[in-house]
């Protein structure tokens, strides 16, 4: 059973936030948002720096008090003074909270002493974390001397060490070189698959598509949009397409690829351009019929190309910025 499964028959959430509320003076930087994950669920938040992101998330890791809503991890209310609360949960932060002149093995000795971990247990939650993140060669070495993305592998260690329910990550890959990069997404993906539910923060798109189960979209502190990537792009009307290349009377198939149930719209070649420009709801049931209409057409396929709508495309559509735009 999937996590949108969980959701849609009603099994308990691991992470449940609603109406959640922060303001700083007279600016609300956060208003009124709530989600809900499963265990198994990777969730992103997304949006541009200003939008909530931060904020949202220290108020659910217990950094920051409530102005109003309600945080609750496997059923237990979280607050900022609720210690207990607080170990069901592991938080990562964009900034390396780690010590540089101890090796990564004495820091998550230290990290697991304050979660009350000790002996064989601690040694072996150790052994079992820094393996996950692709660090047990390393582990004997100095923070310090690690590359920036080492250093951020060991920081997503430490949060995992007291086996958390729910793992809170917030842009854990950013300014890292590409193989760390996908050494922490392969990480983040086990962790699904193992049980464990995520709450992820990125600026980077590739990455939403490539982990989240659901996305939940923030812009001025409100939660905007919110779904499995298909859900986003039927919510904002975007659709499949498929780009057919072929040689012969292109214009013939254009007509008759006009025809097809399911097919929205067909751009027609110009000039000497052999390739036709579909619009669809669903590319995979389309292509077979185009492919059968061709040779009727006098036409031979020389490629096909199916473009699916992806989450910039959504993104930009719902807050007029792009992902990695910052605020001014």
């Amino acid at each position: 059973m999937s996590p949108t499964d969980d959701h849609q028959r009603g099994v308990a959430p691991v992470l449940r936030c609603t109406g959640l509320v922060r303001r700083f003076g007279e600016r609300t930087a956060v208003d009124g948002v709530g989600f809900q994950i499963a265990a198994g669920e990777t969730y992103g938040l997304l949006g541009p720096n200003g939008a909530g992101k931060t904020t949202t998330i220290s108020m659910i890791a217990g950094i920051l008090d409530l102005d109003g809503g309600t945080v609750e991890i496997d059923g237990r209310p979280m607050s900022s003074h609720d210690h207990d609360a607080k170990r069901v949960l592991g938080f990562v932060p964009q900034q390396i909270a780690l010590f540089d002149d101890l090796s990564a093995h004495e820091n998550l000795r230290f990290f697991g002493g304050l979660q009350g971990l000790r002996g064989a247990e601690l040694d072996r939650r150790i052994a079992a974390t820094l393996d996950l993140v692709g660090l047990a060669d390393r582990a004997g070495d100095r923070i310090g001397t690690y590359s920036g993305g080492m250093q951020r592998r060991a920081n997503i260690a430490a949060g995992l060490l007291h086996e958390p329910r729910l793992l809170v990550l917030d842009e854990p890959t950013v300014g890292v070189d590409p193989q760390s990069r996908n050494q922490i997404l392969e990480s983040i993906e086990r962790l699904g698959q193992a049980g464990m539910a995520v709450l992820y923060t990125t600026h980077y798109m590739e990455e939403a598509e490539r982990l989240c189960d659901r996305v939940g979209i923030i812009d001025a502190g409100r939660l905007i949009a919110e779904g499995t990537r298909r859900d986003l792009v039927a919510q904002v009307g975007q659709h499949d397409r498929l780009v057919v290349r072929g040689d012969g009377p292109i214009d013939r198939l254009a007509v008759a690829v006009r025809a097809i149930a399911g097919v929205l719209a067909v751009h027609e070649p110009h000039g000497a351009d052999h390739e036709l420009d579909v619009a669809t709801d669903d590319a995979a049931a389309v292509l077979a019929s185009i492919v059968a209409a061709a040779p009727a057409a006098g036409v031979t396929i020389t490629g096909i190309e199916v473009r699916e709508p992806n989450l910039e495309a959504v993104f930009l559509h719902l807050t007029g910025k792009a992902l990695r735009d910052r605020a001014a």
